[in-house]
């Protein structure tokens, strides 16, 4: 189950979401001729990459920063990608270019932390923007929970769209990482559970104010929490078929 798209056109242009992009995709072709040399890899990674062990013991603080721009792979970095490119753009619409940024930044540091928290001994590097697009799925949840999102579903041979509110699809992400964490060892390596649930619990904290600021349950009143203008309609083409 994978969402492809949401019908929540933005307000403005989302400068800061696509540099974002940009610079994941600028800086994982910069090394992605590494991964055939796994010790060259080991050695960026351990570099440039987040190892709670060695954050517990308050070094490398910055790669908190490095980290999320980093990614372990072409699949790992289109998922992120393509996460950021649905949600990215509305919650950019509604902070603001500046406020935006740094709450993504924020909200991908305090999910480095966690993830740190959770293993504080382990030695497995951690790489990815997903703890940082947590927080964006989050503020997103909070804004605009009934927001329409369209989600392609596989199922062995039957491929189909269509749309769910964003409170499922988020709160059906969100219980996935959740439980994934209680259930995984963080100092085996793998996927980052508690990174991602921590930092789409930041992103709602961190929306918080601006939620309230727009009238909190009143402002979810007033829409029904649907986005505060007309969604977008998504229609088939209508280019004709010519039968043989």
């Amino acid at each position: 189950m994978f969402p492809i798209r949401d019908h929540n056109p933005s307000g403005r242009t989302p400068y800061v979401t696509w540099t974002l992009m940009a610079i994941n995709i600028a800086v994982f072709l910069s090394y992605v001729g590494l991964f055939s040399d796994p010790r060259a890899l080991n050695g960026f990674f351990f570099e440039y990459a987040a190892i709670p062990a060695r954050i517990s013991y308050g070094d490398g603080l910055e790669t908190l920063l490095t980290s999320m721009f980093l990614h372990g792979g072409w699949m790992h970095l289109i998922g992120n990608m393509l996460f950021l490119f649905i949600f990215g753009d509305n919650v950019e619409d509604e902070m603001g270019h500046v406020n935006y940024l740094g709450f993504y930044l924020g909200a991908g540091v305090v999910a480095g932390l966690i993830h740190v928290a959770s293993a504080p001994y382990s030695t497995v590097p951690t790489v990815g923007a997903s703890g940082a697009i947590a927080g964006v799925m989050g503020g997103y949840l909070l804004l605009y929970p009934k927001a329409r999102v369209d989600i392609l579903l596989i199922l062995i041979v039957i491929f189909r769209i269509f749309p769910i509110p964003a409170w499922i699809m988020l709160g059906v992400w969100f219980a996935m990482q959740f439980f994934g964490g209680i259930g995984a060892n963080p100092d085996e390596g793998g996927v980052a559970y508690w990174a991602h649930a921590g930092g789409f619990i930041a992103g709602v904290v961190l929306t918080l104010p601006l939620w309230l600021k727009r009238g909190g349950p009143a402002f979810w009143q007033r829409t029904d929490g649907h986005p505060p203008h007309p969604e977008a309609v998504y229609t088939r083409s209508r280019i004709p078929r010519v039968r043989r």
